[in-house]
């Protein structure tokens, strides 16, 4: 068995290392919701507004079932999990929860959501996704987490965010 070292176990000393770690599996998270909805027509079909996923039934494959904004079944498709990075956990930016979406009560939907056997995911919120702006917003996320526990230890005094000097195109 591999133990800790001592001094890493002061949740405090990499604090910075640990909030960068939540940020990046949230972002991987995001971007395999979005990567492995684009494997469906869900994304494309508007009348499409909101699509259960069971990701507990099975382990080798998540159940998807489509459904339109009265909350009525729409469609089905299957998504097999070859690896685990292909599970489809919950993104809480795309669940209907946290996004606001309204389930119509006692829809097909409504019924779904109580099963409890997975989440859902609110289809506008996931169209208006931005894979390479959440990527950017994540790089300076981590940078600025990492940078906090750098600037604790003494490795790094002080830096100037904008245009370095090397960036020269304004200056005709």
């Amino acid at each position: 068995m591999i133990h800790p070292h001592p001094a890493a176990s002061n949740s405090d000393e990499f604090k910075g290392f640990n909030e960068a770690r939540r940020i990046m599996w949230c972002h991987e998270a995001r971007a395999r919701v979005y990567e492995r909805f684009q494997q469906t027509s869900f994304i494309g079909d508007a009348k499409v507004a909101a699509v259960h996923i069971d990701n507990t039934s099975r382990a080798d494959r998540v159940f998807l079932v489509a459904f339109d904004k009265a909350g009525q079944r729409v469609g089905a498709d299957t998504l097999y999990v070859d690896e685990p990075n292909q599970r489809l956990d919950i993104a809480s930016e795309f669940d209907h929860d946290f996004s606001g979406m309204e389930v119509v009560p006692n829809s097909q939907l409504c019924q779904a959501i109580s099963r409890e056997n997975g989440w859902v995911v609110n289809l506008k919120a996931l169209r208006e996704y931005e894979p390479l702006a959440d990527r950017r917003a994540t790089q300076r996320a981590v940078f600025l987490a990492h940078l906090q526990d750098m600037m604790k230890k003494g490795e790094v005094r002080e830096f100037l965010f904008g245009r370095g000097e090397s960036d020269d195109t304004d200056a005709d």
